[in-house]
């Protein structure tokens, strides 16, 4: 790659994809610099990427608020993290109270590689839709089949996610525009301008992060997109690449190809003080009057339905699909159930302690 001609530049940078199925390409934004004959470039990547955008000439405010250094995050006050943080606040890339088929369960940008990043998605109206707010850049250089959004922290301080969405036709052109939540990215579709091939039309949805390697790095930074909860339905790996399925409390949507049931409903994004109830194949958990089964019953929550976590406490220990834990939730309706049976995104409380 070289430098423009002048003191800045900005573009993608591609490397293209041989045409065979299970096959992606590699792509880039990139911005480049030049002082007292120094050009200084970065991947967005990289973590001096965001050095550069805070200055460079050619971003707007919005970008600058989406890559610059002082970038903050969505929401603000007190919010936990743990080690591993799952959490996306993203819905699944199409209409909302839609029903599309899991095409194809999680792997690699190219395929069998990994981290295994991606799902493949169709059906429904075929329009695919923006997972999240954030703003969108067409990757392939003719403006045809690939469209990367990138999102702001959820917190200060959280990962900064982006998503990407290949294969697609009639897409528009993006340049640095502001996408909201739900807004139209294209049409599924075996475009394969950069690369690849498609068999039937689809899109080809993955999970990454951006401005986080302090070295430039020979791709960009990938995370497996297995736990992560997009709409509802967290997304688990199978034993190889395409297999595995999604979870919506304890019901199973399983990767079956272009035969599959139509069973990923788009129940929407999951907010940062929300969690999914999993009986772990139960049909509820019971919701009791303090931290602890000692504590009378107060109803039940429904398998599969969202809950709002007001605080936390500690009670008695519960094993349920995510391990074993003394972790209680207090409900935004006064009642408490045991964190073991809350998909949460996070290994550990989400509010203070009450």
């Amino acid at each position: 790659m070289t430098p423009p001609s002048m003191s800045g530049g900005s573009g993608t940078a591609v490397v293209q994809a041989p045409r065979v199925e299970g096959a992606y390409p590699e792509g880039h934004l990139f911005l480049a610099r030049q002082k007292h004959g120094v050009w200084r470039v970065a991947l967005d990547s990289d973590a001096d990427f965001g050095v550069l955008a805070d200055t460079a000439p050619m971003m707007s405010a919005a970008e600058r608020r989406t890559f610059g250094t002082s970038a903050v995050g969505l929401a603000s006050g007190n919010q936990l993290t743990a080690a591993s943080d799952y959490r996306t606040g993203m819905r699944l890339p199409f209409a909302l109270g839609q029903d599309w088929i899991l095409r194809g369960g999680p792997h690699g940008f190219a395929g069998t590689d990994t981290p295994y990043t991606a799902i493949d998605l169709k059906g429904g109206d075929q329009r695919v839709l923006a997972a999240a707010a954030g703003t969108a850049y067409t990757i392939c250089s003719s403006g045809k089949g690939w469209v990367r959004v990138y999102h702001a922290p959820l917190y200060s301080g959280g990962p900064r996610l982006a998503t990407d969405y290949y294969h697609l036709v009639g897409n528009p052109a993006f340049n640095g525009q502001h996408v909201d939540e739900g807004a139209f990215l294209g049409n599924t579709g075996t475009d394969t301008s950069c690369g690849g091939e498609a068999s039937s039309r689809h899109v080809h949805f993955s999970l990454g992060t951006y401005g986080t390697s302090p070295n430039p790095p020979s791709d960009r930074t990938k995370i497996a997109i297995a736990g992560h909860a997009f709409g509802g339905w967290v997304i688990r790996s199978g034993a190889t690449a395409y297999e595995g399925y999604a979870l919506h409390g304890s019901a199973r949507c399983t990767a079956n190809g272009d035969g599959g049931a139509t069973c990923m409903h788009n129940y929407g994004k999951l907010a940062l003080d929300q969690g999914i109830v999993d009986a772990n194949g139960g049909s509820s958990v019971t919701r009791r009057t303090g931290p602890g089964d000692g504590y009378a019953s107060a109803g039940t929550a429904a398998d599969g339905g969202t809950v709002t976590v007001s605080c936390t406490g500690t009670g008695t220990s519960h094993t349920g699909r995510w391990g074993t834990t003394t972790l209680w939730d207090r409900l935004s309706d006064g009642t408490w159930m045991p964190d073991a049976f809350l998909y949460t995104g996070v290994n550990g409380p989400i509010k203070p302690a009450c």
